[in-house]
């Protein structure tokens, strides 16, 4: 039994064309999918399922939910047991809630956020196909990342009156899902609270992490490229498309990543992300990092915060 992967993340936008145009022409991925209610539903010419990133119409950015793939349908029914045992009520939605997918295992996290769990979804195979495929597509455009990788939640923090959700919802993932933790930022008197946990399923450094703030909401959304040239890449396609740009191309300390970070035209951040720093497993130490060394962890280069990178998210 297990959980395989991130499926998709689905997130609210203001406006709808220009956050099609966005995500075709700045990041290459391509509209699968437009349904009844105004969604439109992208992937990424690496992936082979239907789709990894829906966009909902809406009055303000944000976040509606992340899911995950299961290996087997039937693994909902045993992972409904073990989070409901844990005192999280849930709710299996029938096959065809979202286009072409099966059912989902629906609930909250300790933070709040709407998660979900399904192991089915239509088929369509990447752009290069599964037999002697080429190593990139002859229509590739913008930056051309080739999957969603991981998201980054923010959980409300508020150790002095005894809140913090990043820790409660880690326990959760690692007693009820199986994800395990690869790396943490500890604060406080000799690291007493966790303010921020980096946590996998497969053998990347993160498939999804927690920050601690004010409130509840989403950080980023992070799709991979292959090298710290494609970041570069990515860099010059967003100063032609005159992106706002948050981050530029810089090293994490935390998981080694490079990056750049990004906005949609709704506000939504978004990351390109390159460099498997190391191949984590189970059994590898946990890396943590102590308030002191916090801003390193972050920008590794300069070891100075960004105000808008730490304090604006939705």
């Amino acid at each position: 039994m297990g959980v395989l992967r991130i499926g998709h993340v689905s997130i609210k936008v203001m406006d709808m064309d220009a956050a099609v145009q966005h995500y075709e022409k700045v990041l290459g991925l391509k509209t699968t999918h437009k349904d009844a209610d105004g969604n439109v539903y992208l992937k990424c010419w690496d992936e082979w399922d239907k789709y990894s990133l829906i966009l909902t119409p809406s009055d303000q950015a944000g976040f509606n939910h992340v899911a995950f793939k299961v290996e087997k349908d039937s693994e909902l029914d045993a992972f409904q047991q073990r989070v409901e045992a844990a005192g999280v009520k849930t709710q299996m939605l029938n096959e065809g809630t979202l286009p072409f997918t099966g059912r989902m295992l629906q609930f909250q996290l300790p933070s709040g956020h709407d998660f979900r769990l399904y192991a089915q979804k239509e088929f369509v195979g990447t752009d290069v196909v599964s037999t002697n495929p080429d190593p990139w597509p002859d229509d590739i455009r913008g930056a051309g990342v080739h999957w969603l990788d991981h998201c980054l939640l923010m959980c409300e923090f508020n150790p002095a009156e005894g809140v913090n959700k990043v820790a409660e919802t880690t326990e959760f993932m690692k007693n009820c899902l199986d994800f395990y933790l690869v790396e943490q930022i500890v604060v406080g008197p000799e690291g007493a609270f966790q303010l921020a946990t980096w946590m996998t399923r497969t053998n990347t450094p993160h498939d999804i992490a927690f920050v601690g703030g004010p409130k509840m909401g989403i950080h980023h959304i992070s799709f991979f490229l292959d090298s710290w040239n494609d970041v570069l890449k990515a860099a010059d396609v967003m100063a032609k498309n005159k992106v706002k740009i948050d981050v530029a191309p810089t090293r994490h300390g935390i998981t080694r990543g490079e990056t750049i970070y990004f906005f949609d035209p709704s506000g939504n951040r978004n990351e390109t992300f390159a460099g498997l720093g190391y191949l984590a497993q189970p059994d590898r130490p946990v890396t943590t990092w102590t308030e002191d060394e916090l801003a390193s962890g972050i920008f590794y280069h300069t070891g100075v915060l960004v105000p808008s990178f730490t304090e604006v998210y939705t």
